[in-house]
């Protein structure tokens, strides 16, 4: 589905399964969209929950506004999608920048969210955060196009070992990167840069699930026990032997978890 907020601005959602069923929200990380949840779908619907995907700003179907973004711009999104959509509360699952703008989401907009899973994402940025992302913008903004960048980022992403097993679904997901808008992409970038919640997660009212691969080395796990250890009802755990995709490399261990959370 398309949502056209007052602004003008499209966002792409879709929601699969039956109504009136408890809601789980999928939100995906920089570069990617919507598929990214193609392991958990199954998994969720099976169980019994509704599920409802959206692309943020600059991914998928939603419109890639130019300039820079903000985390409050992307939590802003999501919260007019779910009012929009009255599902009631909703519990939330974001990875890397999702897992960010969730954070944003259920601090600027209480009531929204029963409860948040965080999958490999940062508290606030990285105090080298420049050194990082700056030659990857000037990499993505030189040649127009997110191409440039995508190799190096399923590298961090995904194991070699998951590449071989699954070359297909490495395709996939390096052709979504790829195929990113490089206004999209870039924005969120400056998101990235830019953001801290540390101050708030204390306040944070819901319970928070913490997740992050073992070896991930774009979001180190020590930022997801620091969440953690900020959030009054939260806790941390990690899955092995996975990168930044631990939901797509390690879907059943992923799943195990996010289903026995939702249930506890």
């Amino acid at each position: 589905m398309l949502i056209q907020t007052p602004e003008g601005i499209t966002l792409s959602a879709d929601l699969l399964g039956d109504p009136g069923r408890r809601t789980v929200c999928l939100v995906h990380a920089l570069g990617a969209d919507s598929g990214l949840w193609a392991e958990q779908v199954p998994a969720l619907l099976a169980a019994g929950y509704r599920v409802l995907r959206i692309d943020l700003r600059g991914h998928g179907g939603s419109t890639a506004t130019p300039g820079a973004y903000s985390m409050a711009m992307l939590g802003d999104d999501l919260a007019f999608l779910l009012r929009r959509l009255d599902l009631g509360p909703v519990d939330y699952v974001g990875l890397s920048l999702g897992g960010m703008s969730g954070q944003t989401l259920a601090l600027d907009h209480p009531g929204l969210l029963r409860s948040i899973v965080i999958c490999d994402a940062l508290p606030e940025s990285l105090p080298n955060a420049a050194a990082i992302w700056g030659p990857r913008l000037a990499a993505v903004r030189a040649a127009g196009s997110v191409a440039p960048v995508a190799q190096a980022t399923i590298e961090r992403w995904l194991t070699p070992a998951f590449q071989a097993a699954h070359p297909a679904r490495w395709a996939e997901i390096l052709a979504t990167i790829e195929a990113t808008p490089a206004d999209g992409y870039s924005g969120c970038v400056e998101a990235i840069m830019a953001f801290s919640h540390v101050a708030r997660l204390p306040t944070l009212s819901i319970p928070a699930l913490v997740l992050c691969g073992e070896h991930d080395h774009a979001v180190p796990p020590a930022e997801g026990e620091r969440i953690a250890r900020l959030v009054p009802d939260g806790r941390f755990t990690s899955i092995a032997d996975a990168r930044h995709l631990p939901n797509v490399e390690k879907p059943e261990d992923f799943n195990r978890v996010l289903l026995e959370w939702l249930g506890r």
